[in-house]
């Protein structure tokens, strides 16, 4: 978009000619950026789906993620890259001195603090729900993810079926959330036990954690895709960023409903 262009656009909006839902959808809709590294960088796609850009980091180059970091960050300031090898993590902790590298989750973050040493919250409108510890990886990439966006979930660990009495004590605070991300892996029977104890809607992540004939996490996957417990929706195997982002548009859609009530009220 050219300065003519914005600036008319600025004034249709002034002079009532547009509202600012839709001068939002044009500006979203401009062009991406090129680096020239094979990258295509979404500037605005915040703007357009409320959730900006996040880099995906595995299969890229150091170069190509440090690219990626500069561009995004002269854009939205902070800036968050998931699945890392510690080698890339440390070298964009590197070249960039005001982020952090979190090797168990695989996550670079610019410019936020996500305190991920200490994420056990209590209540929140979304909570996330490990079976296991070693599921751990997964469900702190959900929350960083939450926590980027703009909501700070709670977090409850190793509270699977076999022990089950260690979900009992969450399950309080658990009901009073408006969404769960719930993460299994083996399998995969947690989600189904919360669905059967809670009133609340539950995204389920299947993790690739268990022996054999877990396969990967198609098995967890498989069990909660056949899940008897009704209000369970499922997203791929290891995918907490997937699970973050369900979560964070069914928190805003409910923002933006209360909104629009009070209005009219």
């Amino acid at each position: 978009m050219q300065r003519k262009e914005l600036a008319q656009l600025l004034q249709d909006l002034l002079d009532g000619g547009a509202s600012i839902g839709q001068t939002m959808e044009r500006i979203g809709l401009e062009p991406y950026l090129e680096t020239g590294q094979g990258l295509n960088l979404d500037m605005r796609r915040g703007i357009r789906t409320g959730i900006p850009e996040v880099v995906f980091g595995a299969g890229k180059s150091k170069e190509q993620l440090i690219t990626a970091v500069k561009h995004l960050a002269r854009a939205q300031n902070k800036v968050l890259v998931t699945r890392l090898e510690a080698d890339a993590g440390n070298a964009l902790t590197e070249m960039f001195p005001g982020g952090e590298y979190h090797e168990l989750p695989g996550l670079f973050v610019l410019e936020q603090d996500m305190d991920l040493d200490h994420p056990w919250n209590g209540e929140a409108e979304a909570m996330i729900i490990s079976a296991g510890g070693a599921d751990l990886p997964v469900a702190l990439e959900a929350y960083a993810c939450l926590k980027f966006f703009g909501h700070t979930p709670g977090l409850v660990s190793d509270v699977g079926v076999a022990g089950l009495h260690r979900l009992f004590p969450h399950l309080p605070k658990i009901s009073k959330a408006r969404i769960l991300i719930v993460i299994a892996g083996m399998e995969g029977a947690l989600p189904s036990v919360l669905a059967g104890l809670s009133p609340v809607p539950i995204v389920a992540v299947p993790t690739s954690v268990g022996y054999g004939t877990s396969l990967g996490g198609i098995t967890p996957m498989l069990a909660m895709l056949t899940s008897c417990a009704p209000g369970i929706s499922v997203v791929n195997i290891d995918n907490g960023f997937g699970a973050a982002c369900f979560a964070f548009k069914v928190l805003e859609n409910r923002k933006s409903e209360v909104r629009s009530q009070r209005s009219e009220n």
